[in-house]
């Protein structure tokens, strides 16, 4: 099943920040030319290639003297937008030894979740592929709060994935791939070698965060493979610390971890949908407004919702929860949260008379509704 990976074009990889930073003590300027002739050796053989880097906060750390993390979201930007310079200039050098270009490319989630912004995104990236250029991809932790934030840059991955609808993610760690326990408290854990992305026991399997440097943990690469696989890329986790990974990778050889994508590509404004990270409100339905929309595949009727929270207007992206509270879908609600108080739980031929007109019989039409 690694042959799944023969045939891909276009690549994410993430490299995490103790594959950069030496856990820490600054950039490792060897590891970055590794990873740039890696990609320069993807590149000759045709492949594009989109590179999402750590390291800008752990680089500002260094440069400031700062020995821990700090708390403070406006240290964490200082530190950033001090690191961003050093990363950037790095890369570019490292790239320029082999003939290639590097573009820097600094994402929030608020640029992904305007469907403008989403799409200008897209169309800035895929013009420097076109180009030849390796755009560098960070979150930008200069202006980015708790409410914006991905979060981690797995999840960026991941959305940058589904954003040029990438045939791969690569997700580099300092670790061996996804095991059946943590390998560093348990001895008997087994390293799985391939696996269904979206599969529930591979989140029970998956550890916490990792380490103080970076934010993420063996979770949010799970998770974020199970994003990736919404456009049909497939995830690989593998040591960054593998000689020669990307290269060997590409060439079918089993290393770490393959979670494939089974089911068919989102298009492109579903997938859109799908990947909100934040939603103005919630739906909660009851058990049969459950059962039509994953079984059936209809639009969400008012009469079937049992609560609404949160503050939107018409044409907001909502999440709908089951009756346990579980998102289970996206949409664009064609209703303002006071009027969709309102209308919960009754019949659309009732909407009329209770708000003194109809805009549409459905609270979500199923065009504008996405499954997770």
């Amino acid at each position: 099943m690694k042959t799944v990976l023969t045939q891909a074009q276009r690549i994410v990889v993430k490299v995490g920040s103790s594959l950069v930073t030496n856990q820490g003590e600054g950039l490792d300027l060897k590891a970055l030319n590794n990873w740039a002739q890696q990609i320069a050796n993807l590149r000759g053989k045709g492949c594009e290639v989109v590179l999402v880097s750590s390291g800008a906060i752990a680089e500002g750390m260094q440069r400031l003297g700062w020995k821990k993390r700090p708390n403070a979201v406006h240290e964490l930007q200082a530190a950033a937008a001090v690191g961003q310079m050093g990363l950037v200039q790095a890369y570019e050098s490292c790239f320029r030894q082999h003939q290639l270009h590097a573009a820097q490319v600094l994402l929030t989630h608020a640029d992904l979740a305007d469907r403008e912004r989403y799409l200008n995104a897209r169309s800035t990236l895929r013009t420097l592929l076109n180009l030849g250029v390796i755009p560098i991809i960070n979150e930008n932790d200069t202006v980015v709060t708790d409410e914006i934030k991905f979060g981690d840059n797995d999840t960026l991955g991941a959305l940058v994935a589904n954003l040029i609808e990438a045939d791969a993610f690569v997700i580099l760690t300092d670790q061996d791939g996804l095991y059946t326990a943590d390998p560093r408290k348990d001895p008997g854990a087994k390293l799985i070698s391939e696996a269904q992305a979206g599969d529930a026991k591979l989140e029970e399997m998956a550890g916490g965060a990792g380490s103080h440097i970076g934010r993420g943990g063996m979770i949010t690469k799970v998770l974020a493979a199970k994003r990736a696989a919404r456009s049909g890329a497939h995830t690989v986790i593998a040591s960054g610390h593998e000689r020669d990974v990307l290269p060997r990778l590409l060439q079918g050889e089993s290393i770490g971890t393959l979670l494939a994508a089974a089911a068919l590509a989102l298009d492109a404004r579903k997938q859109w949908l799908a990947d909100h990270l934040q939603v103005s409100g919630k739906v909660t339905l009851d058990a049969g407004a459950v059962r039509v929309l994953r079984n059936e595949g209809k639009s969400l009727l008012s009469i079937g919702v049992t609560q609404i929270s949160g503050d939107f207007q018409r044409g907001a992206v909502v999440a709908v929860l089951d009756t346990e509270g579980r998102d289970i879908a996206r949409g664009l609600v064609n209703y303002s949260a006071d009027e969709a108080r309102r209308i919960a739980g009754k019949a659309s031929g009732e909407i009329e008379a209770i708000l003194g007109y109809v805009d549409e019989p459905e609270l979500i039409h199923r065009d504008n509704l996405v499954l997770l």
